[in-house]
């Protein structure tokens, strides 16, 4: 298949496409680099420097080939930080996905997979498992942002025939088994990145936000689900969207609380890591856990890591050979290739 992927050199967007790649598709990576990383893009993609803000250049991108499907990946992403900037979150993520959601159906795509997001949902749905028709009640303007684009694929289909598929992530961690990409934000906010690198003395501590939540140790619980098993996830729902649109809960269907996971940093890197509380991060549920048995049932899709040490193991491997990230990355093996 020929696919596009917009947000490609961000951390799921990149995993994406080497597995697509992987499976012998043409993908072309379209990304304005803004958080993401020129060195994730794999050598055997194309890249086209685009920014989904310029309407005009998003449609004759996507005029310039017959897409057997599009993926969408590019976005900000920042729960916290979407409740410090409300209007700029909602503006970007909303417009910037109009833009690329309107050159697809004047453009003829049919099938149309979408980065969306479990912070759809808050405590007000029903535990332990959040299922796919749950309520959606996000308690963030970045969730809010995501339901709004989810929306707006209902009209693109209801009115254009584009398929779509929103697949909405717990919590996306790991790296890719083979070392070839991991995860790489500026700056970094996710739990085990940031326990990983404290664990290597990269950082000096890192803090626990909130300790009073209803849950067994009072911190919050998270679904954690590797990155790997995310991309295979959007490979085997494209064939789904051949007589429908389908909205799935992508996670392990587990959930570990904060602590739990900095157990597992130091069990699987044999160091002790240094921590203190914070206060609870505004807009963040106490426990957010994933039902995956529709995705299941209907694609065959069985995630292949399900334990969080073996997710643990494969982000720690990847960081204690890139502990400055892609900065590494490019000076270890893209730099010699260049001056060979």
């Amino acid at each position: 298949m020929k696919c596009l992927v917009t947000g490609g050199a961000g951390y799921v967007g990149s995993h994406v496409v080497i597995s697509l790649l992987d499976a012998g598709h043409e993908v072309v990576v379209l990304d304005n680099l803004s958080t993401g990383h020129m060195a994730a893009i794999p050598e055997k993609a194309r890249f086209w420097n685009i920014d989904l803000s310029d309407a005009q250049a998003t449609h004759n991108a996507v005029a310039q080939e017959n897409w057997d499907v599009v993926f969408h990946f590019a976005a900000l992403s920042s729960v916290g930080h979407s409740i410090i900037e409300p209007f700029h979150y909602l503006r970007h993520n909303t417009m910037n996905s109009l833009n690329l959601i309107e050159a697809c159906t004047v453009h003829n795509v049919k099938r149309f997979i979408f980065s969306s997001t479990a912070a759809l949902f808050s405590d007000k749905n029903n535990l332990p498992q959040i299922a796919d028709d749950a309520q959606v009640n996000p308690a963030s303007p970045y969730g809010d942002s995501k339901y709004f684009i989810e929306r707006a694929l209902l009209w693109a289909d209801r009115v254009c025939g584009m398929r779509s598929a929103c697949l909405r992530y717990f919590n996306a961690a790991g790296a890719d088994p083979k070392g070839r990409l991991g995860e790489d934000h500026r700056p970094e906010t996710h739990l085990i990145p940031l326990a990983i690198d404290t664990a290597l003395g990269l950082r000096h501590s890192l803090k626990i936000f909130g300790n009073t939540y209803n849950t067994r140790d009072g911190t919050c619980i998270r679904d954690y689900i590797h990155v790997t098993d995310l991309a295979d996830a959007h490979i085997r729902v494209i064939d789904q969207l051949n007589e429908k649109s389908v909205s799935y809960n992508l996670g392990n269907g587990l959930g570990f609380t904060n602590l739990e996971i900095i157990q597992s940093v130091e069990r699987v890197s044999g160091r002790k890591i240094l921590w203190e509380w914070g206060p609870p991060r505004s807009g963040a549920p106490a426990m957010l856990v994933a039902d995956p048995s529709r995705i299941r049932m209907e694609t065959g899709w069985c995630p292949q890591y399900q334990g969080i040490d073996s997710i643990v193991e494969t982000a720690l491997n990847w960081r204690k050979k890139y502990p400055h990230g892609y900065e590494d990355y490019i000076n270890r093996l893209v730099l010699p290739k260049m001056y060979s």
